[in-house]
């Protein structure tokens, strides 16, 4: 019996690093690339995503307000950081509903900061291309539910962030970066979700719900990230046999850093975001896809850098 084309190409890729924020503005986009087509994705079959991300963030923020470059005095004063972020996963379905995930990223990162030094203004900047944290990610998919005209499906994901981004990048005069810029955190996080798909009656129309939480497990070298919990909502619709339009909402909570080489009163936020876009499909098993990401609510602890938007191209399939 032939499967219908009711769950998304990429439910299988159930984990894309997307919840990551810090004071100097290191960041993941949030869009959630795992609900861009329709495709089967129950047989036992394997997937690929790859994504490029550009997030420029020099905005400075305190709680809900833009604020100017050193508006508030710190120690440092936060100009930018410009975020190039590749991420590549491979992921695995197994016939009985298990599946397992690998996430990669590469971050190609540049910052620049004021340094506040006896009355002088030091500017200082870090510009570095390095592997990131990875993660394993497992999951397991229920069987559909309902009758072929809106049918859904459900599943969990659980897993975990390891410590192979580096925590002690340093510019070209030996500073080493603050950890909440660095490509690793150099801790092993906790990571678990869920998430809700159903075909809706309206032909080629979709719609997604999905959670996570990450939580680290332990501290490294004085520095513990905060906990994050993202929600996303998301509704796709067939324009044409290939072509798909596609909109999220993406919010994410980010708690406190902590541990003595931690900046704990500038970090931390709560956002929500919108994310219209487009995928399409070039191959009957390979499809490209595009998000623009813009805030809609961004409330940061202390001073923070913020993006007034951000990119994401992608391509995906299964072999």
């Amino acid at each position: 019996m032939k499967i219908p084309k009711l769950l998304l190409l990429a439910a299988a890729v159930s984990a894309i690093p997307s919840l990551s924020f810090a004071s100097c503005g290191a960041a993941f986009c949030t869009v959630n690339s795992n609900w861009t087509s329709e495709s089967a994705m129950v047989d036992a079959t394997s997937s690929f995503d790859l994504r490029y991300e550009f997030i420029k963030q020099d905005q400075p923020r305190s709680g809900t307000d833009n604020i100017a470059v050193g508006q508030i005095p710190h120690h440092h004063d936060e100009v930018s950081t410009y975020n190039r972020n590749l991420v590549a996963t491979y992921s695995h379905s197994f016939a009985s509903g298990w599946g397992v995930a690998v996430i990669a990223p590469l971050v190609d990162r540049d910052h620049t900061h004021i340094h506040n030094h006896r009355g002088g203004q030091i500017v200082e900047q870090w510009n570095f291309s390095e592997l990131g944290d990875m993660r394993v990610i497992g999951r397991y998919q229920l069987p559909m539910l309902g009758d072929p005209i809106n049918a859904s499906t459900a599943g969990f994901t659980f897993g975990l962030k390891l410590p192979t981004g580096r925590t002690d990048v340093a510019n070209g005069d030996g500073d080493v970066a603050e950890r909440s810029l660095q490509p690793g955190t150099g801790t092993t996080d906790l990571i678990a979700g869920a998430y809700y798909h159903q075909k809706l009656p309206l032909s080629n129309a979709s719609w997604f719900a999905q959670v996570q939480y990450q939580h680290a497990l332990n501290e490294h070298d004085g520095f513990k990230p905060g906990a994050q919990f993202g929600a996303d909502l998301g509704y796709r619709y067939g324009v044409s046999d290939n072509l798909g339009a596609l909109v999220q909402l993406n919010a994410v909570v980010k708690h406190r850093d902590s541990g003595t080489n931690a900046e704990p009163a500038d970090s931390g936020s709560r956002s929500v975001f919108i994310s219209p876009g487009l995928s399409y499909a070039v191959a009957s098993n390979l499809q490209l896809y595009g998000f623009y990401q813009h805030p809609v609510y961004q409330d940061v602890n202390g001073v923070q850098l913020t993006a007034k938007r951000a990119f994401v191209l992608g391509l995906s399939g299964r072999f």
